[in-house]
């Protein structure tokens, strides 16, 4: 069920316009999802959103892994398990659907 009437889905659940995203559809995805969008969840989203409204594409899972890097100083590897960790069922799965991006058509999730 859409958060807001206006928000068309596809039929996999992905926001149609990325333009219709917002936090309160962010957390429905999630609740979705069987996500609970913590304090960990929000720096992710909200790269993965700077980065779609300055590329108006989705990041790739190496440009997120890359941002937890920097953020937290993890080692690649470790981000990239954080990653899944939050996840669990893919970054293309549950990442980008929760921020908002369209489903990618073909993409490397790793």
């Amino acid at each position: 069920m859409n958060s807001n009437p206006q928000t068309v889905r596809d039929v996999e659940g992905y926001i149609v316009d990325p333009e219709d995203w917002n936090e309160n559809i962010a957390l429905q995805l999630a609740r979705e999802e069987g996500l609970e969008l913590t304090e960990q969840y929000w720096p992710i989203l909200n790269f993965m959103r700077e980065y779609w409204q300055e590329h108006k594409v989705a990041p790739d899972v190496r440009h997120v892994t890359r941002q937890l890097v920097e953020l937290h100083g993890y080692e690649k590897k470790v981000a990239k398990q954080r990653l899944f960790e939050l996840f669990p069922y893919g970054y293309v799965k549950q990442a980008c659907k929760i921020a908002g991006m369209k489903r990618p058509r073909a993409w490397s999730t790793g």
